[in-house]
């Protein structure tokens, strides 16, 4: 069996490609041009074929996917500041790269699974968010709504290709993804309060860090995606992939604080000071994961405590090894 995992070098794609690699025998072709992914996430094994490319590249998407017999999508602009920093990148690499992909895969028949996000209910005040409920999104002045549209646009444009062609997809909202080799150069919270806690430096909250989101360790999506592709019950479905307990990011500092012994204090800033003065950011995030644990018998519940334990730990590894 041949697999492909685009954006495999990254965070989310490097822990499905050690999934992999514990449990089956598979070739694994990458498609990753290296822009936030690492090679350094990837392992040495003669199963792995990292092909360094873009998948807005549509000669190689196609050469690769009609290779592989399951295509996992998970290449995509990430971090809400790269976003809004780079909107036109963001929009490009979101949009084309899933049309190369679900093109190619509906030709042969090959089943895909499209990574979308939580971003996509905006800023919905229907809390928890389920599957079906409307969406809210802000202005197309605010690039931070283009991200969620484009994602959107990726989760309907792989729905049609399932309709009109029979394609077998399988869309997955991430809800915060957290855990080892998640960095925190592009916005990402967690990450970012462990390096500053264990820095000594003041811990950055954006806002007055009431808004509240749910953390999932990225071992418990890994093992949710791949369970959902060998369910046939999922196929031509959107599914929240998350964890449903909600913590403040005031909480989530105070937390990062007690498990490193850091004696760093908190910070406040501003979302116009770090952003400018058209960003929004939504209050809650949290969603319903009924029908994921209806569907494969179980949702993320790694507990946030444990999640922080494990990046302070791989943190505190790196800084002995570069020392």
């Amino acid at each position: 069996m041949a697999v492909l995992v685009t954006g495999g070098a990254g965070f989310i794609g490097s822990h499905l490609v050690n999934y992999y690699l514990r449990n089956t025998d598979s070739k694994i072709f990458l498609i990753d041009n290296i822009s936030t992914g690492q090679k350094e996430n990837l392992p040495k094994s003669s199963q792995v074929d990292l092909i360094e490319g873009d998948v807005r590249d549509s000669a190689l998407v196609e050469d690769i996917v009609r290779r592989s017999d399951v295509v996992y999508h998970l290449a995509a602009a990430v971090g809400v500041e790269n976003i809004v920093e780079n909107p036109l990148d963001s929009l490009q690499t979101n949009i084309e790269g899933t049309q190369n992909v679900l093109d190619t895969a509906a030709g042969d028949g090959t089943p895909v699974f499209i990574a979308s996000s939580s971003e996509v209910y905006g800023k919905s005040p229907e809390v928890p968010f389920s599957e079906d409920d409307d969406r809210v999104v802000g202005p197309t002045t605010v690039p931070r709504w283009g991200y969620a549209n484009a994602k959107a646009l990726d989760e309907f444009y792989a729905l049609a290709h399932h309709e009109e062609n029979d394609l077998p997809v399988v869309v997955g909202r991430f809800f915060n993804t957290v855990g080892p080799r998640q960095v925190g150069e592009y916005g990402m919270v967690v990450p970012t309060f462990v390096e500053q806690a264990l820095a000594g430096d003041p811990i950055t909250v954006y806002g007055d860090g009431t808004q509240t989101r749910c953390f999932t360790h990225v071992r418990d999506a890994v093992e949710a995606v791949h369970e959902l592709m060998n369910t046939p019950a999922a196929n031509g479905h959107v599914f929240n992939i998350g964890s449903s307990q909600p913590v403040s990011i005031n909480e989530l500092a105070e937390r990062v604080l007690e498990i490193t012994g850091s004696d760093s204090r908190v910070e406040h800033i501003p979302f116009e000071e770090a952003f400018d003065e058209d960003f929004e950011e939504p209050t809650r995030r949290e969603p319903d994961v009924s029908k994921l644990r209806e569907t494969i018998g179980w949702a993320p519940e790694t507990s946030l405590d444990r999640i922080l334990e494990d990046v302070v730990e791989e943190r505190r590894e790196n800084v002995e090894a570069s020392s």
